[in-house]
């Protein structure tokens, strides 16, 4: 592999150009920061230079520090802690006899974003993205960023972007004075050239942002400002230190000077790269790149075919959802219902959805009706003579399913993919009236389809392998992270966690709280608990699901009647403002002492009485009881070969059930734990609560040989 470097072109105006030459976002490597230190070690020597401008090759000037060097030793390591960012960008770069300039297009983030900082100007392109996003790996701004964003924008903007990962364009940027001018990319280095011969000149300020203190607020008043925002990060992520550890550091810098506040960012940086949370979130990023390297399918050199126009069957909430997605990306959409009040109902519910991007400053008046133009709604199948591909979305009956797909056939082009938002009925059953077995598909989007970032692709052993190509592109171009999975009741992501909801209603028959376990689970890192899934999905779909499962998995299913009881008396869930909770006219959850009956005569109809050990469980323990079946059934997916690697298992987690990024997917925070550790509390409960915790040969194997849960099949045999 070539190596990332740097190359300087001097011109006769006496400006040394160094351009950063990484493909593909020019990610400041070892070998890249090496090279610039060299190149501009010889521009400050060399006497016919009077001035630098940094850029990046190919439109853009550096995505950040390479994430590949994290944790890793390689040739060359800091001969102290802080070099790059005390002694190379703030000694040498920021404090040089010559001027500096950023000459910034597409993108300045992260590491980049702090070269540019340490430069005496900085010109972008009025579309070019400036951030810092470390947060988002665990880690600090560890080259500056802490010290001379507040300096450069305020320190209430500057902890916005920080804290929240969140980039400004370079309008934006000229505005809060992060840059010093605008130019579009084509004049962009001849403008960043001339601005730096001013500096040399002393016709424009030689600024140094590492001390500037004109945008800094008083004392009193910054403290107030850090205060809030630590209050601020404690009510969104509980569980995480690193976003409090870099509001110490800006904190140390106003507090004690800039020189301190390197110093602190740097030792807390190297720190923070080595913590489990950090490798958490690095391992959540590589493997989302790695959802769309499909083998068998993306190495074969196939071309996605272009898709024009899409059908939607069904406009409910998950068609209509699914409806909103395509049409925010330009697909052209036709949705179908069998009458007309059904069909308003679902055009209306995109509009309420492009509506609300519209309230939220998302989205212009005029974008919106340029969007809703490409829907159109219709009562048969006429005008899908000439559409690409069909996503089918009507509610979970398999009868139904089979019939449209017949007529599906009748109807569509040759072409055109036959795909099913099914979550759970095998795709053999429901294309089983077609012949068209190599373009039937599953497209498996999560409620809701316009903001759930996951889609699970689901492949028959007769799917082609173009059709999954096409809806891999499909998939990026609707900005959702894919995940290609085999076929089976529940798929990988619903079958994953079929026993979440299991685990819990086992655990409130032997006597545990329901809303002791929601606590426990939100506490955790979900988004909520099993019980308040439950009344969020509806018990109707949860009734159908379970079924379901208890048809095709019957040996591991737990079956209580706590939700058919609740369901004969009407409580269906949030909908209805009643289910495990109590929801007001806001639709606020609130427990409902009622519950208690529900309970009580599911204990009675299952012959259980209250294990008054499990209703002493810790934290950590109910924890378990909950995920490590979970973790089970991910074992059985891994095995039966249904999801391809481990990692897009952990990425399924994350993005379709809500599993904490920062423990890195299910199957990362289970090795953490260990096959050994996890097989043996599953065979323990086992031997007293039934099958539905009995391990699984895969995890009994893995634990046996003290090998990974998510090491692949060739690295397990390698040690065998």
């Amino acid at each position: 592999m070539a190596k990332g470097r740097t190359e300087m072109e001097v011109g006769a105006d006496g400006v040394a150009v160094i351009t950063i030459i990484n493909p593909p976002v020019n990610p400041l490597s070892v070998d890249v920061l090496l090279s610039m230190g060299e190149n501009f070690g010889q521009a400050l020597r060399r006497d016919d230079v009077k001035a630098i401008v940094f850029t990046g090759a190919r439109g853009k000037f550096s995505g950040g520090f390479d994430i590949n060097a994290f944790g890793q030793k390689g040739n060359w390591e800091e001969p102290e802690v802080g070099y790059l960012s005390k002694v190379f960008l703030s000694g040498t770069l920021e404090s040089a006899r010559k001027p500096s300039v950023a000459a910034i297009d597409g993108l300045a983030l992260g590491g980049g974003l702090e070269l540019a900082m340490a430069c005496h100007a900085r010109v972008s392109t009025p579309t070019a993205q400036l951030g810092l996003p470390e947060l988002q790996l665990g880690i600090i701004p560890g080259l500056g960023g802490t010290q001379r964003l507040p300096r450069l924008v305020g320190l209430s903007k500057a902890l916005e972007m920080i804290l929240l990962s969140k980039p400004i364009k370079g309008e934006e940027a000229l505005d809060l004075g992060l840059v010093d001018a605008i130019s579009p990319s084509d004049t962009l280095v001849n403008t960043a050239r001339l601005l730096a011969l001013e500096i040399a000149e002393f016709r424009r300020p030689w600024m140094k942002s590492l001390y500037k203190t004109d945008k800094l607020e008083p004392l009193g008043e910054a403290r107030e400002i850090l205060n809030f925002a630590r209050v601020q990060s404690l009510k969104q992520a509980p569980n995480l230190q690193h976003p409090l550890i870099c509001i110490d550091v800006i904190e140390e810098g106003i507090v004690s000077g800039p020189n301190a506040g390197l110093l602190k960012e740097a030792i807390v940086s190297r720190e923070l790269q080595s913590s489990e949370t950090s490798k958490s979130l690095v391992h959540v990023f590589f493997s989302q790149r790695a959802t769309s390297k499909v083998p068998g399918i993306t190495d074969l050199g196939r071309v996605p075919r272009k898709i024009n126009k899409v059908a939607i069957v069904g406009g409910g909430l998950m068609g209509s959802g699914i409806a909103t997605t395509l049409i925010l990306s330009n697909y052209q959409v036709i949705l179908k219902e069998v009458n007309e009040k059904f069909l308003n109902a679902g055009v209306d519910r995109v509009k309420a959805n492009l509506q609300s991007r519209v309230n939220k400053g998302k989205m212009t008046q005029e974008k919106f009706e340029r969007t809703i133009s490409l829907l159109k709604g219709v009562l048969d199948y006429e005008q899908f003579k000439d559409v690409d591909m069909v996503i089918e979305a009507v509610i979970e009956n398999l009868s139904l399913k089979q019939q449209i797909f017949a007529d599906l056939e009748k109807h569509c082009p040759p072409h055109c993919i036959l795909a099913s938002n099914t979550s759970t009925i095998n795709l053999n059953l429901i294309g089983e009236k077609t012949k068209s077995q190599d373009r039937i598909v599953g497209a498996h989007f999560f409620s809701p389809a316009h903001i759930m970032p996951l889609l699970e692709i689901v492949r028959t052993h007769k799917t082609s392998p173009q059709v999954i190509q096409d809806l891999l592109d499909v998939g990026k171009k609707i900005r959702k992270t894919p995940i290609v999975v085999g076929n089976c009741t529940g798929f990988a992501v619903n079958r994953m966690f079929f026993p979440y909801t299991q685990s819990a209603l086992l655990l409130v028959d032997h006597g545990v709280d329901p809303y002791q376990i929601d606590h426990v689970v939100t506490k955790f890192g979900m988004p909520m608990g099993p019980f308040r899934l439950v009344d969020l999905v509806g018990f109707g779909v949860a009734i159908a699901s379970g079924i379901s499962y208890l048809e095709n998995y019957p040996e591991r299913c737990y079956r209580s009647m706590l939700l058919p009881m609740m369901v004969e008396d009407k409580r269906t869930g949030k909908a209805v403002r009643k289910g495990f909770y109590l929801y007001n006219e806001k639709r606020r959850a609130s427990p409902d002492p009622e519950i208690k009956k529900y309970i009580e005569k599911s204990r009675s109809i299952a012959g259980v009485i209250p294990d008054p050990k499990l209703m002493k469980l810790t934290d950590k323990d109910i924890i378990e009881m909950v995920f490590l079946p979970c973790v089970n059934e991910a074992c059985r997916i891994l095995d039966e070969k249904i999801a391809v690697k481990a990692s897009d298992l952990d990425i399924a987690s994350v993005m379709g059930m809500g599993f904490p990024p920062y423990r890195g997917g299910l199957l990362f925070w289970a090795d953490r734990l260990g096959a050994k550790y996890i097989y043996s509390r599953l065979d323990e409960w086992s031997k007293t609560y039934g099958d539905s915790f009995k391990p699984c040969s895969y995890l009994s194997q893995r634990a046996a040989e003290g090998i990974p849960l998510s090491a692949a099949a060739n690295q397990v045999k390698s040690r065998l």
